[in-house]
């Protein structure tokens, strides 16, 4: 696996100001992928957007794991959800017109 898409973790965490914990928790939950690789944990660059509103709950906001698990499961059934309705539309439309 080559690492040049991927962070250390160790890296993030002098970045951002969190503990390794942050980003184990994350992983344990399902939020994030870790990947490690020679005794190193790894997160993949795609990840990264995600990570970053992730830790500005958690410091900004004050939401613990748990919460910002419940946030980011709404969110992807908020976004589920629009896409369905955009194809019910896109559907109508045919027998509208």
């Amino acid at each position: 696996m080559k690492t040049d898409t991927h962070i250390p973790i160790e890296t993030l965490c002098e970045h951002y100001k969190v503990e390794t914990t942050f980003f184990i928790n994350l992983g344990e939950i399902g939020l994030i992928e870790i990947v490690t690789l020679e005794q190193t944990q790894y997160i993949h660059e795609d990840q990264m957007n995600a990570v970053e509103k992730m830790i500005r709950m958690h410091h900004e906001l004050d939401v613990n794991i748990e919460g910002i698990d419940i946030v980011f499961n709404l969110l992807n059934k908020i976004e589920a959800l629009q896409t369905e309705l955009s194809q019910v539309r896109s559907r109508l439309k045919l027998y509208e017109d």
